[in-house]
């Protein structure tokens, strides 16, 4: 048995396409965190703090952003999650094993190792926080650092992010329902039934699809539950055979990466350092190392640590040319933990919390250290990155695609 095996030829080429894409996103999402950092801390301050608590309706800015726009962002992942269970590489059990228990071992790490950093102070709340990888960005990151990284790793690390965004999902429901009303949850579920039998059936127009999914939307808010959620159920309606979910995919992907995740990171990276009560009392707190600690060294202990139990249990070998070090810059990368991290310190904490500042300022520094360690370790193994490219490229047949898919 070999661990990161090889997937077929038409993955290899989704993986290459999806890596192009996020690198915008990423690129954007970033952009957009930098922008709310420094307004927030510059002389117009007040009127970020002002454009975010600007009430539209029944909700804030920040509000729309958070439980809105990344409504949009959670169907995309919902829908990518489909494909993945449907026709990708979660499919075969024993394929899927490893990217699943990986992803659980690098939840489960973080969050112990926040839980015993903040034990008796009170902060408990934001265990969740470090727990999560952002797969837009992380994928920009591997875009831009493993251009010449094996396709069965970089299959491996989009795998372990989708299953990490569907853990993420399942802990915020259950976890972060501040209080719960089971009428709207309950009424929620005929909108989200309707949508699903009209895509189930072909059914593509929007002035009926969109009015059902504002209700289930609406309906999920109203019930306590994050409304996040209603756009990873209303995803899973989406039958994948009949590539309907690869069409909504392919729309909707632009506004999420292009739209509403850099609108979200734009008012929820915007901590102000004054507000937190200076750099120093933040990068003190018990918060703020609970979360950094989590991201950078819970990840990379849980997610290599897991990957060698499996490996020692089953007696399976890392694939040819490959190395541990490669697990531990991929690692490394799963410590990104933007959009959903931001979003769970708001739900453990509360806008307007000092530990809700601390949490979010512990989230771009650790992400922003896991970047730098990840580029360190997959730099150096870049020499031998590009030779397995050089030899799968003379591998390749006339048309483009290389021998070892052939059989496949």
């Amino acid at each position: 048995m070999s661990l990161f095996s090889r997937g077929t030829w038409p993955e290899a080429r989704r993986i290459a396409e999806l890596l192009r894409t996020e690198t915008v996103g990423g690129m954007l999402l970033l952009g957009a965190a930098l922008v709310g950092l420094a307004w927030a801390n510059s002389p117009w301050g007040d009127a970020y703090r002002g454009l975010a608590d600007l009430h539209l309706g029944p909700l804030s800015v920040a509000d729309w952003a958070a439980d809105g726009l990344l409504a949009i962002f959670f169907f995309v992942a919902g829908l990518e999650l489909k494909q993945e269970f449907v026709a990708g590489g979660l499919r075969d059990p024993r394929r899927a094993a490893l990217p699943i228990l990986a992803a659980v071992g690098g939840m489960a790490a973080p969050a112990l190792i926040f839980t015993l950093i903040n034990q008796g102070s009170g902060t408990l709340a934001g265990w969740a926080i470090p727990t999560a990888t952002d797969i837009a960005f992380a994928l920009a990151v591997l875009a831009v650092l493993g251009t010449h990284l094996p396709s069965a790793l970089r299959l491996f690390l989009l795998t372990l992010a989708v299953v990490d965004d569907l853990l993420a999902i399942v802990v915020i429901a259950i976890f972060y329902t501040s209080s719960l009303h089971p009428a709207p949850g309950l009424l929620a579920l005929l909108p989200i039934a309707l949508f699903g039998l009209l895509v189930q059936r072909g059914v593509r127009a929007w002035w009926l699809l969109l009015p059902l999914a504002l209700a289930a939307w609406w309906l999920m808010h109203e019930s306590g539950i994050h409304a996040t959620v209603a756009g990873v159920l209303l995803a899973f309606t989406v039958p994948v055979r009949s590539g309907l979910a690869g069409r909504f995919a392919e729309r909707w992907q632009p506004i999420s990466a292009g739209v509403a995740v850099p609108v979200f990171a734009l008012f929820a990276a915007g901590v102000s350092i004054a507000d937190a009560g200076g750099i120093g009392a933040a990068l003190t707190d018990v918060v703020t190392l609970g979360v950094v600690a989590g991201l950078v060294v819970g990840k990379a202990v849980g997610i290599t640590g897991t990957t060698w139990v499996v490996q020692r249990f089953t007696r399976a070998e890392l694939g040819p040319g490959l190395s541990w070090w490669d697990v531990l810059g991929l690692s490394l990368l799963g410590g990104i933990g933007f959009t959903v991290s931001l979003l769970v310190a708001e739900l453990s904490y509360g806008e307007g919390s000092p530990h809700n500042d601390h949490a979010r300022i512990g989230v771009l520094a650790g992400s922003a250290l896991a970047i730098l360690l990840a580029a360190i370790v997959l730099r150096l193994r870049n020499r031998h990155y590009r030779h397995v490219a050089e030899q799968e490229s003379r591998d390749a047949d006339e048309d483009g695609i290389p021998d070892i898919y052939q059989e496949r």
